[in-house]
């Protein structure tokens, strides 16, 4: 008996097609660019990496797609994942028939810029000032001789925090007076 075997179709499937493995020029060039921007940050290069590849990515990726084509580990694609989500750089998306949690880049810049300075910066003057605090109280203990110079470098630094504290309320003040113009603007087009 012969048996008649039809030719397998492949299934029908919503997933998104797998991405190509290999970066593209054009992705080396933007995940570069992300890289450089994160160097002036003072970021780790992976986090520029993420945001790079999300950025740039024609539909969303899920975490190990990052993984394979950035050539991450696990752990680091995690707790990039985490602060870029922390920070509000990049959300999860769903996409329809997959499992996987897909991410993709927020490419709102005033957004970013605003969390970036409230959760990052705001907390490093914070920490600054009181330990600023602990180093006066240890000037004071010193020899008058060294106390005198120690003093004027301690009084910079405060100086430089009560200013940087004054600074980054009026910046972010800024960064949201300037959205609801873009938005007027937009409007009136």
């Amino acid at each position: 008996m012969i048996w008649a075997l039809e030719p397998k179709r492949p299934a029908k499937t919503d997933k998104a097609p797998k991405p190509e493995t290999r970066l593209s020029p054009l992705e080396t060039e933007i995940i570069d660019f992300f890289v450089q921007l994160s160097r002036l940050l003072g970021q780790p290069r992976s986090l520029a990496e993420i945001y790079g590849l999300l950025f740039i990515s024609a539909g969303p990726l899920a975490m190990d797609d990052l993984i394979e084509r950035l050539q991450l580990s696990k752990g680091s694609a995690s707790q990039g994942l985490e602060f870029l989500r922390n920070i509000g750089a990049v959300r999860i998306v769903y996409v329809a028939g997959e499992r996987r949690v897909h991410y993709e880049a927020v490419a709102e810049l005033r957004n970013l810029a605003i969390r970036f300075l409230r959760d990052q910066i705001v907390p490093q003057f914070d920490n600054g000032h009181a330990r600023l605090e602990r180093i006066s109280e240890m000037v004071r203990q010193l020899p008058a001789g060294q106390r005198a110079r120690i003093n004027g470098r301690v009084e910079m630094l405060q100086s430089w925090g009560r200013n940087g504290k004054r600074f980054l309320p009026l910046v972010m003040r800024i960064l949201g007076k300037q959205s609801i113009g873009q938005r007027a603007v937009a409007r009136d087009r």
